[in-house]
């Protein structure tokens, strides 16, 4: 294809990490993991950080952890504001601990939650709110936290799309009280698959811990408060204080993040260059609603809508790119309230849910990569100019 969604970020440092794990034997999680979450931490400027076979399973552990803590645990049937637009991983979670979920629609151009519509949300079962930063873009994360300290609620930050991404000088994936990361293959890291939850809280580092691992004792530190030591050793040794799972990372995932997190800076400084030149060719053009930036995107893909006003047809225009073999793919996972998987679930809304209908109704997203993409946005730019054809009755020049 000549320009796909996503492309390896891997070089020979990230082979010969997995070659240093091969030739030492040991596969599930040990020395690399731990320095994988030291270096993580210290990264991101947390207190801990906790390695995870996936930002889906971060999610899960950083719910299940919530239901655990010593003072003011989540209840099955408290609520949590979450917004429309979201991976289906960030909702999961929240409907299989009993929460119910109360959805707000998105900005337009921004895709991520209206915040001016928090207080309309908020009833007295409101327990959480979970932030998403819509593929790179900070949402609204300072708000969102000022919200949550006023009304003593537990922020969520999903931040599995948008790692390298801050606002006002602070890195998003650290405004929560637990913080969730993606190294998935198509990431702005790759560790095959895998996942990080991040904290400042020792409580919820030591349940995560726990919980990641069979809900065993053993990868808790011995000072921890969730739990006191019997004395027995035989017993100890094999000892379950809480329900869990086994999420745990390889140590192959560890060595090769160690090598893929001195290199995200640099990546993510060229996704932003590529930004820049998409930016540049598409502004202007009221055919297409690009994402605006809010705070330092890390700019995980590129998003279009094609504006209803100008009656566009996007199946052609998704055929004429497919021809072009340019891939694309809907944005993130479209308006979670249209899938299926929503009767499952205990929800209502928080007023009306338009613009992540427009958005799953008239968007898709083209991929970015740590490489130049001069030529394929630019393939990319003719492509769309050719078949995004105003429908009769409708004028290029009248705007939205």
């Amino acid at each position: 294809m000549f320009y796909d969604l996503a492309s390896t970020s891997w070089g020979p440092e990230e082979r010969a990490a997995i070659d240093r794990v091969l030739d030492d034997g040991r596969f599930t999680m040990g020395e690399q993991v731990r320095r994988f979450e030291k270096s993580f931490a210290a990264k991101f400027g947390v207190k801990h950080a906790v390695m995870l076979n996936s930002g889906s399973s971060a999610n899960l552990v950083g719910v299940a952890a919530l239901f655990h803590v010593s003072e003011r645990p989540l209840r099955r049937g408290d609520e949590v504001i979450v917004p429309a637009i979201s991976w289906a991983t960030t909702f999961h979670p929240l409907q299989q601990y009993g929460l119910r979920l109360r959805f707000v629609d998105v900005e337009l151009e921004t895709l991520n939650m209206d915040v001016s519509r928090l207080e309309a949300a908020l009833t007295p079962r409101t327990r959480m709110v979970v932030a998403v930063s819509i593929l790179g873009n900070p949402a609204a994360l300072d708000v969102i936290r000022a919200f949550c300290d006023r009304h003593d609620l537990y922020l969520f930050e999903d931040n599995c799309e948008s790692m390298g991404a801050s606002l006002n000088g602070k890195p998003c994936g650290t405004f929560g009280h637990i913080n969730t990361f993606s190294t998935f293959y198509s990431h702005h890291i790759s560790t095959m698959e895998g996942g990080v939850l991040a904290t400042d809280s020792t409580e919820i580092d030591h349940l995560a811990r726990a919980i990641r691992n069979h809900g065993w004792a053993r990868d808790v530190p011995a000072d921890t408060t969730i739990a006191q030591p019997f004395g027995d050793n035989f017993f100890e040794a094999y000892r379950f204080i809480l329900p869990g799972y086994n999420v745990r990372p390889l140590e192959l995932c560890g060595a090769v993040g160690l090598e893929q997190l001195k290199k995200l800076d640099r990546m993510v400084d060229i996704r932003r260059a590529n930004a820049a030149r998409f930016v540049e060719v598409f502004r202007g053009d009221e055919r297409f609603i690009i994402q605006r930036e809010h705070g330092r995107s890390s700019w995980f893909s590129f998003t279009v809508i094609l504006n209803p006003a100008f009656g566009l047809d996007r199946v052609r225009i998704m055929e004429s790119m497919r021809e072009a073999g340019i891939g694309f793919r809907m944005i993130t996972g479209g308006c979670f309230l249209r899938h299926e998987a929503i009767r499952f679930f205990d929800y209502d809304t928080a007023g009306p849910i338009v613009n992540a209908n427009t958005a799953h109704d008239h968007g898709f997203f083209v991929g970015n990569h740590p490489k130049d993409l001069t030529g394929e946005i630019a393939c990319l730019r003719e492509v769309l100019d050719r078949a995004a054809v105003v429908a009769p009755g409708f004028s290029r020049a009248s705007g939205i």
